[in-house]
């Protein structure tokens, strides 16, 4: 779009530095650091503020994400974008993969597998995107994640295997 055509919408967002986040990994449990996130204790990651996440809510080996759609999602079809409903799933279930992680453990997610079921656009209202761990070994784990528009419909659904691994130096 160039300058001359209609008037452009624009945002503005702020984070913190994500070191804050890392450096918790040695010192706190994945469900601890999570649910300090959640309250509000440690400030939210910078992709939570990126596509603007507005929640989380944590128990181990599940954990929920909320979003209100936004027009700064949308996609050339008037959709909310696979990328960000991507994200929300990998979100949710890798998250939910770390709530079940001792300090000084990670994880990195392996594959995200997606099945986008119903459009999602603004009148779709709030979107509810809850992971639960399927099965966690020593090494690798196994998560599924549910996206439910404000009516209760199910619009996403993914499944996502993690890597889980001990942090170096933690």
């Amino acid at each position: 779009m160039t300058q001359t055509q209609s008037p452009a919408r624009s945002r503005t967002i702020e984070w913190t530095d994500p070191a804050q986040h890392a450096s918790q990994l040695g010192r706190r449990s994945g469900l601890e650091l999570l649910s300090a996130m959640a309250a509000g204790e440690l400030p939210a990651p910078p992709v939570m503020h990126l596509i603007d996440m507005v929640g989380m809510d944590v128990t181990e080996g599940s954990v929920t994400v909320y979003l209100e759609p936004q027009e700064f999602h949308y996609n050339p079809l008037g959709t909310v974008h696979g990328g960000v409903i991507s994200t929300l799933l990998d979100t949710a279930a890798a998250c939910s993969v770390h709530s079940t992680l001792p300090a000084g453990v990670g994880y990195t997610s392996l594959d995200l597998t997606v099945k986008f079921l119903r459009p999602v656009t603004v009148a779709s209202g709030r979107l509810k995107t809850t992971g639960s761990v399927l099965q966690r070994g020593r090494r690798t784990a196994l998560a599924e994640a549910r996206m439910t528009d404000s009516a209760g419909r199910l619009v996403a659904h993914a499944t996502s295997s993690c890597m889980i691994f001990e942090v170096p130096g933690a």
